[in-house]
């Protein structure tokens, strides 16, 4: 059996809503599925950041490397080190 993790919510009939499609030959098959839930008092795990925010930070990224809006690579370590 091969397991692909994905994300998604469960919406208010109950049905499981990816966040984004499988990718891969894997049509059709039967599944078995586990949902995971939060308990209350848990937080998500901070390196869970959502698939859409990962997409703008890297446009946002790719469109300050194409203005020019960089900084050399030794002021980034200045301030890693200060932290």
């Amino acid at each position: 059996m091969k397991a692909i993790e994905v994300t998604g919510r469960i919406d208010s009939q109950g049905n499981l809503v990816l966040d984004e499609p499988i990718q891969g030959n894997i049509y059709p098959h039967q599944v078995r599925v586990i949902v995971l839930v939060p308990e209350e008092a848990e937080e998500l795990d901070p390196d869970d950041t959502p698939v859409e925010e990962i997409k703008a930070s890297l446009r946002r990224a790719l469109q300050q490397a194409k203005t020019g809006q960089t900084r050399p690579i030794s002021e980034l370590w200045d301030r890693i080190d200060a932290e």
